[in-house]
Formats: structure tokens, C-alpha cells, sequence
């Protein structure tokens, strides 16, 4: 990339999570035009603020201006699928990007004055996982019988609660450390209809993995599922090859495991000359809050030696980024 695509594209990122957050694409997505006058007007909106994000995404391609109208350009219908990326990356993680230079010197650390918005985060994971993710699951878990499904990182637990919704008579139940992400978890679950059937719980995974703390239900569980949230369990090296064994051990009746996270993309992969979307976002965060990441070959090994069968490793949406179906063996 050059200065004036670097440049441009990090203020063209910011401009699409901006508009996302107003509702824009949505809004042009099903009317497929949108009047920057009434737009604002409904929405309480700075006219001056909001023509220059309009005209600034028309710079960069994205959008149609005639007058008041705004139309989406084919690269900013396209771009629609992948708003998830700029909510995660924009959203989440923009302090820990601004932040690599004190990282690196050792004057702010993650966790401890350095944070990600955690719900901004679950949300753009759940953005990432309707758009791209969602028909490969539901073609995975159509042939799995269940009765109770655990999400591991479950963020706002959307999946859980459409993969409940989906199979009536099931219970569901959604894990996330993050205490924002499971307030908005009871919204989903609200608005889907499942107060009593799927429970957000707030609770660090770590903690039922190894400090023995139990969740309600949980020992029902028949299938476990994490996304994106493995290398996360797996971080610390002195207990990485306990996770499998212990996930096995947490969840004793579970018979099938859908775990997916992205892998560290080959560097001697033939791309094309283009480097794919998120890729180098998910790499460079988690080398700034110390998060070792590891390719698929290394999942694999790591599977069988914890005891779990793997039954096939499927593509799974974004860049390098696969579905574990695993059984316990």
C-alpha cells in the first residue's frame, strides 16, 4: 500500500463504521435509496456532520450522490457483507491499534489500561457471523440432534438463540466474560422469544475450565460450540494442552464440538497480490494484547492429542478462518 492508500483507507474505515452505526447501509440495503434531508431530520442528525461522511464515502467509492439522494455504488452494496469487520476493528479495537507505540514500549498494557469496547466486539462478531458465517453453521449443525447448546464467547447470543429458535423443544445456553455483551444478550434473547429457553451467563470460561466453577445446566449440554474464542482459551502456555481435555471434562455429555476460529494466515500463501480483509487486523490485535495465535495444522494436533476425534475442518467464512467438527471420543 502507498501513503495515499494507506492513508485513505484508514479514514475510509472509519467512514463506513460511522455510517454503519447510523443506520445508512441498512437503510439502503432495503429501500435501496435514502434522502439526506428527511434522513436527518427523523434521526436528529447534524446535517452539515452527516453530508461530509456522505460525501467523503463518495470519494471513496461507496456511495451515489445526486442532490439530497443517496444510492449505494456496487462496491458499497458489496461492502455490506463485511461492515462486521469495521465494527470489530473500528469499533472494538481502535484503542489498541492507537495505542502500539506505548504497547511496545511497555508503558500501557491490555487488561490492565488498555481496553477494547467488549460490545463492539460481540456485536461486530455477530454482524460477521449473520453475513458470512450463519448458512455454513446451519448446514454443519442440520444433521446434529441436541437438546441443550452451549456458545462458548457467546457474545450477544444471537447464534444460540436462532439455533434454539430453530429447533423447538431445545434449551440454549450463552457464555461471555464480557458483562456489556450479556446485558445485550437478554435484549436478543428477548427479542426472539426465549426468555426461560436461552440464558446468557456471565462467566470466564477459564473459570469453569479450571477453577471448577459451574454453570446451571450446563452438565445437560449435548453440543458445545465457540467461535472466534478459542486462541483466547488457549493463551496461556502452561495450560494449553488442558483445554481440550478439560472442555471434554466441563461438558461430560456432550457429543459434539463446533469449534471455529481464524488461524494465522500461511506467508507463503499466493494471494493474488491482495491482502484479504481482516486478516492483518486479527493478527496485529491480538500481538498487541499478547495473544499467541496458531495455523490449522496446530488445531488439528492439539484436537487429537486432547482426546477429540476430528471429523472434517470447513472453510468458514472470513480469511483462514475454519469450523472445527470434532467429536469426543
Amino acid at each position: 500500500m502507498n501513503p495515499d492508500t494507506a492513508f485513505n483507507g484508514y479514514i475510509c474505515a472509519n467512514v463506513l463504521h460511522g455510517l454503519e452505526r447510523l443506520g445508512v447501509f441498512e437503510l439502503l440495503r432495503d429501500e435501496k435509496s435514502l434522502d439526506m434531508d428527511r434522513f436527518c431530520e427523523t434521526n436528529g442528525l447534524d446535517s452539515a456532520v452527516f453530508r461530509a461522511l456522505v460525501g467523503a464515502a463518495e470519494s471513496f467509492g461507496y456511495l451515489d450522490v445526486r442532490g439530497a439522494q443517496v444510492r449505494a455504488t456496487s462496491v458499497g452494496e458489496d461492502v455490506a457483507r463485511y461492515l462486521g469487520f469495521f465494527t470489530w476493528g473500528v469499533g472494538g479495537y481502535h484503542d489498541i491499534f492507537a495505542s502500539a507505540a506505548p504497547v511496545a514500549r511497555g508503558e500501557r498494557r491490555f487488561g490492565v489500561d488498555l481496553h477494547r469496547d467488549e460490545g463492539m466486539v460481540a456485536l461486530g462478531s455477530a454482524q460477521a457471523d449473520t453475513a458470512l458465517m450463519r448458512h455454513i453453521l446451519d448446514e454443519e449443525i442440520a444433521g446434529i440432534d441436541f437438546r441443550t447448546l452451549v456458545d462458548l464467547g457467546a457474545g450477544v447470543s444471537e447464534r444460540v438463540s436462532r439455533l434454539v429458535k430453530a429447533r423447538p423443544g431445545t434449551r440454549g445456553i450463552g457464555i461471555d466474560i464480557s458483562r456489556p455483551a450479556t446485558e445485550l444478550a437478554r435484549d436478543t434473547v428477548a427479542g426472539y422469544g426465549l426468555a426461560g429457553t436461552v440464558e446468557p451467563v456471565c462467566a470466564d470460561v477459564l473459570d469453569i475450565l479450571f477453577n471448577g466453577q459451574e454453570i446451571d445446566g450446563g452438565d445437560a449440554a449435548d453440543v458445545v460450540m465457540s467461535f472466534m474464542f478459542l486462541h483466547d482459551l488457549l493463551a496461556a502456555p502452561e495450560r494449553r494442552e488442558e483445554v481440550v481435555p478439560r472442555l471434554r471434562k466441563a461438558f461430560p455429555r456432550a457429543h459434539t464440538f463446533l469449534l471455529a476460529d481464524t488461524t494465522i494466515r500461511p506467508r507463503n500463501e499466493d494471494g493474488g497480490g491482495r491482502l484479504p480483509v481482516f486478516s492483518s487486523g486479527f493478527e496485529l490485535a491480538h500481538a498487541l494484547m499478547g495473544v499467541p495465535l496458531h495455523t490449522r495444522e496446530e488445531y488439528e494436533e492439539l484436537f487429537e492429542r486432547g482426546g477429540m476425534k476430528l471429523r472434517r475442518s470447513v472453510p468458514f467464512g472470513a480469511p483462514h478462518t475454519y469450523l472445527f467438527v470434532l467429536e469426543a471420543s
